[in-house]
C-alpha cells in the first residue's frame, strides 16, 4: 500500500505546482470578461438605439419606392376609370 502512494507522489506534485499556473489563465480570462461586459452591453445599447447613414438611406429609399409604386396604382386607376368613362360615353343608350 505504501508503495502506491510513492509512485503517485511525483504525479501529486506536478499537479499541485501546475495548478496555480493553469488557475491563474481562467482567473485572467474571467477578470477581463467582467471588466468588459459593461462596455459591451452600453455599445449593443447605443447600437440598437442609433440609426447609421446607410440605414437612414435604405429606410428612405423603401418610403420613396412604395410611394411610387402608390402614385403608379392610383394612376392605372385612374386611367381605367377614365377609359371606362370614355367607353360608357361612345355607346348610345
Amino acid at each position: 500500500m505504501r508503495d502506491l502512494s510513492m509512485r503517485s507522489l511525483p504525479m501529486r506534485n506536478l499537479i499541485v505546482a501546475v495548478l496555480p499556473l493553469a488557475l491563474s489563465g481562467c482567473i485572467a480570462r474571467t477578470a477581463v470578461d467582467v471588466v468588459s461586459l459593461p462596455v459591451k452591453a452600453a455599445s449593443s445599447t447605443v447600437d440598437v438605439l442609433t440609426t447609421s447613414q446607410s440605414e437612414a438611406d435604405e429606410k428612405r429609399g423603401r418610403e420613396i419606392r412604395k410611394a411610387e409604386e402608390r402614385a403608379g396604382k392610383e394612376a392605372r386607376r385612374a386611367e381605367k376609370e377614365r377609359r371606362r368613362q370614355e367607353r360608357d360615353q361612345s355607346y348610345p343608350r
